[in-house]
């Protein structure tokens, strides 16, 4: 059985503006039905890839396929088979949510009726029927987001592009977007996510590549990223008074190399599934030692970024910046 081609596929991407290098020779891949999360701090490159490909912009090098076409040769072609839904809501304010709806219909060709019953039928899957009839700017910001992201799939794409969708939603808001995004993940739908959530990549996508300068600087699952910075790490937290010296003498001999101490925390690597919980816990009392809590963690994203650039995701500089991007003709 042969599996099926890549939804996505990029081959050493190369966008520069002016003495500024975007994008670096980029390399990119997702299967169909999946998430790959683009993950990286503002100016990293995200936006001029996505923009890439989404026909927006012209590549310097480099070739990219998405749905089997080609986004520079058959761009014309593929226009009708993706949606897009960038940072900023793309909606017209002065519209009601059904009016800016059929409008993208009619632009894709649908006639009236047809556009205005797919509106419709979106603005019930993203629970927007109460505010059909509303004009946009009295949406709230995740309804904004949520009527941007029906506007994207009025055409049924097989794959959608969204360029960090929960920037400057709150909590509840980007938990409702994730859970919309996984639906339609189920439903077969292949999305590429920009984000500098970390978070948000963890939830929600399949395989993330970690990009950097215009670089992928790594990709894998979100398992294989942090099993990249190494196993867990077992945490010891201490009551006040007991001594993290002789707690981390107690403990040293679990690990191959020395605990940290953090104030009346200790830390120290341990093999997954080795029961080092129940370990610790005697060796301490043993010790007539008593500790508040007693933990393994895994390695988080963040630890994962932090260890392969040095910097945190939500970090930039004016140097890493991208500059205001024109459109392709």
């Amino acid at each position: 059985m042969h599996s099926l081609p890549p939804a996505i596929s990029v081959e050493g991407l190369v966008k520069s503006f002016g003495a500024v290098r975007a994008l670096d020779g980029v390399d990119l891949e997702a299967a169909p039905g999946t998430v790959l999360g683009v993950l990286g701090p503002n100016g990293a490159g995200k936006t001029t890839t996505v923009r890439i490909l989404s026909t927006l912009l012209s590549p310097d090098a480099g070739t990219a396929r998405v749905a089997g076409l080609d986004v520079v040769r058959d761009a014309g072609r593929l226009r009708a088979r993706i949606g897009l839904a960038g940072q900023n809501a793309a909606v017209d304010e002065n519209l009601t949510g059904l009016e800016n709806l059929t409008l993208v219909g009619r632009l894709y060709g649908e006639r009236r009726r047809a556009a205005q019953a797919r509106g419709r039928e979106l603005l019930e899957r993203f629970d927007l029927t109460d505010a059909a009839e509303r004009v946009a700017k009295t949406y709230s910001g995740g309804m904004r987001r949520r009527l941007d992201l029906a506007a994207a799939l009025v055409a049924r794409p097989p794959v959608l592009f969204l360029d960090e969708p929960t920037t400057g939603l709150d909590p509840r808001s980007r938990m409702e977007l994730w859970v919309t995004i996984e639906d339609l993940v189920a439903d077969g739908t292949t999305v590429l996510l920009t984000t500098q959530y970390l978070d948000e990549a963890d939830r929600l996508a399949d395989r993330i590549a970690v990009i950097d300068r215009g670089t992928v600087i790594a990709d894998g699952t979100a398992d294989e990223l942090k099993d990249r910075v190494g196993g867990e790490r077992l945490e010891v937290h201490l009551t006040d008074g007991t001594e993290p010296l002789e707690a981390a003498w107690v403990l040293g001999g679990m690990a191959g190399e020395p605990p940290q101490i953090d104030g009346q925390t200790v830390r120290l690597p341990v093999e997954r599934g080795s029961g080092a919980i129940m370990e610790a816990i005697r060796r301490l009392d043993e010790a007539s030692l008593s500790v508040d809590d007693v933990a393994v963690r895994r390695p988080t994203l963040d630890d994962v970024f932090l260890s392969l650039t040095g910097h945190a995701a939500e970090s930039e500089s004016e140097s890493d910046v991208e500059p205001e991007l024109e459109v392709a003709a």
